[in-house]
């Protein structure tokens, strides 16, 4: 049953807040109790913050929060703000008395800085300010919508606007799996199967240098319980939901980066091989479906 967006996830909140001026936002995806995170990074071009903490063989078990930004390098500012919100709510590793928790807080931007917003904003990027107002909004009613919202804001993928695309689907065994993608990329979105040879090679002469957008970015997430390392093969398999809506995908202007989430608390068993190979494939149809929502074709 596809439900609504991933906030049907159990333990999901999601904020959006974005600047018209500018044209360009922020998203956050919140769990309400630290949540196992991985990430799967296939563009050429990334820019993230915090994905080596994902990596199973590291020490950090579990997250706090996810941010996700246009605004290329300057976007980062946005995770540096949600972890100092988490903190400062009392959320985070506990580093001891008198000190500060300490929140994992990856993050992942996209590149928007051409789409003709005023981006004169010398020392004072909008991120941090958007991220606080993301955060404001998390888990309000209309919170989790679709469109050009939050870090879609000033998106376009291909020739189309592009924007944020979130769906859920409710498994038969009551898992809930949901996806949250932020459309920016160089490639064209289709609505089915790109025909063979869809490539536009006149479009792509254009591109000389760094294209006008570039990147998609977002996660998935479960309520069903994974290990570290099953995250990161659904977020390996989610991402084949790109390929499937994108045309070309993964190439070198993009920084294509997709995190999974598991929302299930410590200490239940993880699910055996097949549970995982079906929220993957659900993952990947839901990324697909996604992508193209973001840019009105779902």
């Amino acid at each position: 049953m596809t439900m609504a967006g991933i906030s049907a996830v159990p333990g999901i909140t999601v904020g959006h807040a974005h600047c018209p001026a500018a044209r360009t936002g922020v998203t956050l995806i919140i769990p309400g109790e630290p949540a196992v995170m991985a990430v799967d990074v296939r563009g050429g071009g990334p820019g993230t913050r915090e994905t080596d903490a994902l990596n199973p063989i590291n020490l950090v078990e579990r997250a706090h929060g996810l941010a996700l930004a246009g605004g290329s390098v300057f976007g980062l500012a946005a995770g540096d703000e949600l972890a100092l919100l988490l903190s400062a709510a009392g959320r985070g590793l506990p580093m001891g008395d008198g000190l500060p928790p300490v929140p994992v807080v990856p993050a992942a931007i996209l590149f928007d800085l051409t789409n003709g917003g005023d981006k004169n904003w010398q020392m004072d990027p909008p991120y941090r300010r958007l991220a606080r107002a993301a955060f404001a909004a998390a888990g309000q009613p209309g919170s989790d919508g679709h469109g050009p919202i939050g870090a879609g804001f000033g998106a376009r993928s291909g020739s189309r606007p592009g924007g944020i695309g979130s769906l859920s689907r409710m498994l038969d065994d009551g898992v809930v799996v949901g996806a949250l993608i932020a459309a920016n990329s160089f490639g064209e979105v289709y609505a089915d199967a790109p025909p063979s040879g869809a490539v536009e090679m006149p479009k792509l002469a254009r591109h000389r240098g760094f294209g006008r957008q570039n990147t998609v970015i977002g996660a998935v997430a479960t309520n069903a319980p994974l290990t570290r390392a099953q995250a990161l093969r659904v977020a390996m398999v989610a991402g084949s939901g790109l390929a499937r809506a994108v045309r070309p995908v993964h190439t070198q202007f993009d920084g294509d980066c997709l995190f999974a989430l598991s929302t299930a608390p410590p200490g239940r068993a993880p699910v055996d091989d097949i549970g995982l190979t079906i929220i993957a494939a659900v993952a990947s149809d839901l990324v697909a479906a996604a992508v193209r929502q973001a840019v009105g074709l779902y």
